[in-house]
Order: C-alpha cells, then sequence, then structure tokens
C-alpha cells in the first residue's frame, strides 16, 4: 500500500478534499490503469462510497435483471474505478441514426494492402492510433532484405496468421498463429516468414508492455511465467556467403535511417538480464471464470503499457447460474476507447463479424451484444472465440488506410430486424 503522506507530497490526494476511508487500488489496477497528464501518475486511489439503490435494481450486477429491463454499466476508469448500474427498458443501442463524428466503427482489416504483401523492401501499415499507440497490420510474404529496428516505441506482434521465425539481437524465436511477440524499442530483427499467407496486428506503444500484476489470484494465473518463451542466442556468422554489407534500418520520430555494415550485427554470442524479446501463446493462457456472474474484460488483461491495457479474450464455459447474463453487458467507458481485434472462432455477441475484422467503440457511446445475441444467449454454453482487445486511455483516432477499409453502416448493426411489412 501506498502511505496517503506521500499521496499528499505527490499532490495525488487532496487533504481538503480527503475522506476519512480512502481504499487503494491493487497493484494491478495502478500499473495498468496509470495515465499521464504532464509528469503526474493519475488514478492512484479511489475513494468508496456506499452504493446507493433507487427504483428497480439487480442487488448483483449482471444476475437476477428487474423483468424487462437492461442493465447498463456506467463506469469510470475502465472497469477499475467508481460504476453505476442503470436498468433501462430499451436497449442503450437502440438508435436510429446518428449524426457528428462520434460513431462506432467496424473495419474489415483482410481488405488492408500492406507495402510489405508484395514488396520485400515494403513495411507494415497503420490504421489506428493516438499520442500513446499506434495499431498497424503487416502482411509480409517474404523475408525482410534488412534488420529492422524501432527507436521511437516498444512493439507487440499478434501472429493472426503464418509461421517462421523472428531473428532478434537475443536470437531468432519462432512465430506461429496465436503468438504474443514482445520486442521492446530499440531491439535489432528481421522478420523471416515461411509462408505466404502471413497476417500480423502490430501494436506500438511509447513504452513498455509488461506483464499485469495478478494479486488476489496468484503469479500463476491467466498464464504461468513458465509459458514464456525467449530465444537462445545463435551468431549469424555469414562465413560462407557472398553478402558484402548488411543494412539496419531504424524508425526514429517517424523517419527512417540506414546503417550499413560489412557484418551481420546479429553476431551475439551470449545475453544475461531482464530486458529481452518473449513470446506467449494464446493457447497458454488460461482465461479467468465465474460460473455465477459474468466478469468484466479487465480479468482478462494480457499486457499492461502506458495509456493502454492488452486482453486476450479466449474459449471457456458460459456462466451457469440461471439469472446470470451469458452476454456482454451493455456499458459506457466514458475514460477509454475500446479496439476489438477478432481472431478465431465464432463471435456470438456480435453479427457478421468475420476472422480478421476489428471493432473500435470511443468513449461517449454505447456498446454491448447485438439483440440476436441477447435474444439467444440462453442456448448456447460455451465461448467459441479469440479476441484481441485494446483499451486506450486517450482517444484513438482513425487513419486514411482504416477509413478505406470501415463498414460505414456499422452503426446500424444493433437495429433488430423487422417483421415482414413493417415500416422502416
Amino acid at each position: 500500500m501506498i502511505p496517503e503522506e506521500a499521496l499528499k507530497k505527490q499532490g495525488i490526494l487532496d487533504e481538503r478534499r480527503h475522506h476519512p476511508q480512502v481504499v487503494l487500488l491493487p497493484v494491478a489496477a495502478l500499473r495498468s490503469r496509470l495515465g499521464r497528464r504532464g509528469n503526474q501518475a493519475e488514478w492512484v486511489y479511489s475513494k468508496s462510497m456506499y452504493p446507493l439503490k433507487k427504483g428497480q435494481v439487480a442487488n448483483q450486477a449482471h444476475v437476477g435483471l428487474p423483468p424487462g429491463t437492461y442493465e447498463e454499466e456506467h463506469g469510470r476508469r475502465g472497469f477499475y474505478g467508481k460504476s453505476a448500474h442503470l436498468y433501462h427498458t430499451h436497449p442503450p443501442t437502440g438508435w436510429i441514426r446518428f449524426e457528428g463524428k462520434l460513431r462506432p466503427h467496424c473495419f474489415d482489416l483482410n481488405k488492408l494492402t500492406p507495402p510489405d504483401l508484395r514488396d520485400p523492401d515494403g513495411g507494415p501499415v497503420a490504421f489506428l492510433g493516438n499520442r500513446d499507440v499506434k495499431v498497424s497490420v503487416s502482411r509480409r510474404s517474404f523475408p525482410m532484405p534488412f534488420l529492422f529496428r524501432n527507436a521511437d516505441g516498444d512493439e507487440l506482434y499478434f501472429v493472426h496468421r503464418g509461421e517462421g521465425v523472428i531473428e532478434t539481437d537475443f536470437g531468432p524465436l519462432p512465430f506461429e498463429k496465436g503468438d504474443y511477440i514482445n520486442l521492446p524499442r530499440a531491439v535489432t530483427y528481421r522478420v523471416v516468414p515461411r509462408t505466404t499467407d502471413n497476417f500480423f496486428l502490430i501494436i506500438e506503444s511509447q513504452s513498455e508492455f509488461e506483464q499485469p500484476e495478478k494479486g488476489l489470484i496468484g503469479h500463476h494465473a491467466l498464464y504461468d511465467p513458465g509459458v514464456i518463451i525467449t530465444p537462445d542466442p545463435a551468431p549469424a556468422l555469414d562465413d560462407n556467403t557472398s553478402q558484402t554489407e548488411w543494412e539496419v534500418r531504424i524508425k526514429c520520430e517517424n523517419q527512417f535511417s540506414k546503417v550499413f555494415y560489412p557484418f551481420n550485427p546479429l553476431d551475439v554470442v551470449g545475453w544475461k538480464g531482464d530486458l529481452t524479446v518473449w513470446k506467449v501463446n494464446m493457447r497458454d493462457i488460461r482465461p479467468i471464470m465465474s460460473h455465477r456472474a459474468h466478469l468484466p474484460p479487465s480479468a482478462h488483461t494480457t499486457f499492461v503499457t502506458q495509456g493502454a491495457v492488452v486482453c486476450s479474450f479466449l474459449p471457456r464455459p458460459l456462466e451457469e447460474d440461471a439469472e446470470a447474463l451469458r452476454v456482454p453487458f451493455f456499458h459506457r467507458n466514458t475514460d477509454y476507447d475500446e479496439f476489438l481485434f477478432y481472431h478465431d472462432g465464432d463471435f456470438f455477441s456480435k453479427d457478421n463479424i468475420k476472422p480478421g475484422m476489428a471493432t473500435l467503440h470511443p468513449r461517449g457511446i454505447h456498446h454491448g451484444p447485438h439483440p440476436k445475441a441477447l435474444a439467444n444467449q440462453g442456448k448456447k454454453t460455451r465461448t467459441d472465440e479469440y479476441a484481441v482487445m485494446l483499451d486506450g486511455l486517450n482517444p484513438i483516432h482513425v487513419l486514411p488506410e482504416g477509413e478505406g477499409v470501415e463498414w460505414a453502416d456499422y452503426w446500424a448493426s444493433w437495429q433488430a430486424p423487422q417483421p415482414v411489412g413493417a415500416k422502416s
């Protein structure tokens, strides 16, 4: 726990507004929900307030909703702060039109054609971003003819399709479908695919991608450190090659420079320390579950970074309690934008979504299950979906490449099908 005096000295806890009952958040909440405004950390503590209840409500969130109501969670600080549950008589997503900039987005990333799809010398294409993170797609079909070093940020590669190896300073690291590959800032690497149909989702961050603190659930929950894979040194001496120079392409301040060597710089014969390239596969992540209540996305946190959190949604049994919701609850997290990449499986809570598609739900408007999923939730006993979620603290902007593959009428997908003969 952080002493209150330390919080006061840092200006985080204002003595004039100090409530006598202060509950410090778990370390997991601290690390995954730290914001940045100047050099000050935000959201380090949370005041508790006795929850009020008015009108028709459920005593337990997401369980035993009053008949004929739709529960909405109005929360702060992602799913870590104060919240209220509102019980509507209509679905919060029952809109009929949008005007203005704010709306839900859906992208078919399968339609992106990054330069590296056909040109070995090309690179990925970015389609979303903010001041903390940038999200790109690579479809690299051929081995990089150069070595790459990103001095602008750390990179998290998610392998949607493809197999091969990433050659790095620390040694080669094989990759396959479902891998998360953590490449720290300024690591030198080269992507060498064995397959031609490849698809990498890349998240670039201004700070490191770290494992979440697991607090009460224990060190081995979510994924055991024992499943993490790191590379062994394998120096590329290239004594028997006719190649005379090796290019290292460096990205710094979003500009590219090239450095040339008369030898392969991946010549490391040994390494030690706690900074390295590493990976974990989705199949080795074991989701936390409750058979009695639907857990929030924060329970599925895989990585944390400054201004963002990355979660993994995986197949699991659905809630068994007869009164419990079995689909994501309606919510409007006013402090975060939510990006979701659909990797594989049957995406029960959304209609017309296929692998390789992605959604972006900005702060200020609701999102939640489509009408068909809400109506049929009692018929399902398991989820069969694999997805990657990124929650961004600062507004996430759609870049021109994203606009080019957007499903413009996605907002209308929540409208329930009308009976034949009904007026539109």
